[in-house]
Parts: structure tokens; C-alpha cells; sequence
């Protein structure tokens, strides 16, 4: 399965210094999804001359699992955003394609450090971007649902950076430092 193609965004701050907002859209259409879905069903109707009832149920029954295969591959995430509060936190939202929006806000006196990480699987290799939270246990994904590559990635991670120097400089967000 090849990558979704994805748009960055970045809105830019609102005077400077105040909101900084990037965005990361999924590039599935829901236009291409409806066309591979009536493809089967015309090729159906097409052939319809002189047909076995049973041989137009297994063709349903095909075209069912294909169906439900690309449902559950598709991915009904319309796009991600991370809104940059430097005074006040970040705010982490998720819209889906059915309208449905989720909010995460994370305090910026709880933002111990913003990173960035590979994460590697035997089948595929991707860039992560992750907040360490004050308090948490796990890794907070910036990122939850889409895996933007390492150029989307960036400059979320040098907006956070800049937004917490007043705990740390940027240059030492993860920057030389070893490991």
C-alpha cells in the first residue's frame, strides 16, 4: 500500500508571539473512495446477460469483501492540527471525515520536552512526533491518527522548541545531545 498524500499548512501567529497554528490534511478523496466503490457494482449490471444466480451472488459476496476491505484500510481522518499557545499550552485536534472533532489541551507548564522519533516495524519506517508530558507515563503522539513525513514534521517540532525557551533554548530541544 503506497503513502496518502498529505498538505502542510502553517497558518503563522496571530501577532507574533501568540498562536501558532500547523496543520497536516490527508490527501483521500472522498470522491476517489465512492468511484472504487460503483466500479464493481456497474461491471455487475453490465453483465448481466444470460448470468447464473448463483455466479451473481458469489460476485456480490466478492465485491462485499472489497468493500470491506477498503473500509477498514481507509482512514476517515480529514486532517490533524496543533495549535501553539506559547502562554497558555497546545492544543492537539483531530477532525474525521464524518465531522466528528477531538481536542486534547496540554498546559504549557506541563510540556517537559517536544521529540522527535523514528519509529521503525518490520514492515515500515516512519517519523513521530511526541510530547513529554509532566505527570504522564507514556509519550503524548502530536500526531495521533496520520504519520506526516519528516519534512511536516519539522516545523511543528522548531515551533515547539520556540515556544518553550523560556525553559530551555531551541538550540537545546535535542540538539546535541547524546545518547
Amino acid at each position: 500500500m503506497g503513502r496518502i498524500s498529505m498538505a502542510y499548512i502553517h497558518e503563522g501567529e496571530w501577532p507574533p508571539g501568540t498562536v501558532d497554528i500547523h496543520i497536516v490534511k490527508n490527501g483521500l478523496r472522498k470522491a476517489v473512495l465512492v468511484a472504487i466503490l460503483l466500479l464493481p457494482f456497474a461491471c455487475i449490471f453490465l453483465s448481466f446477460r444470460e448470468i447464473s444466480a448463483t455466479l451473481i451472488l458469489w460476485r456480490l459476496l466478492l465485491i462485499g469483501h472489497f468493500v470491506l476491505l477498503l473500509l477498514l484500510l481507509w482512514n476517515p481522518v480529514h486532517k490533524e492540527s496543533v495549535i501553539i499557545m506559547p502562554a497558555f499550552g497546545v492544543q492537539l485536534e483531530t477532525h474525521y471525515a464524518s465531522g466528528r472533532i477531538i481536542r486534547r489541551f496540554i498546559p504549557a507548564g506541563e510540556i517537559l520536552k517536544s521529540v522527535l522519533l523514528e519509529c521503525v516495524t518490520p514492515v515500515t519506517c516512519y517519523w513521530s512526533l511526541s510530547l513529554l508530558v509532566r505527570g504522564k507515563e507514556e509519550l503524548v503522539l502530536v500526531f495521533k491518527e496520520l504519520r506526516p513525513p519528516m519534512k511536516m514534521l519539522l516545523p511543528v517540532w522548531k515551533a515547539l522548541c520556540s515556544s518553550m525557551e523560556n525553559k530551555e533554548s531551541p538550540v537545546t530541544c535535542g540538539e546535541g545531545e547524546g545518547g
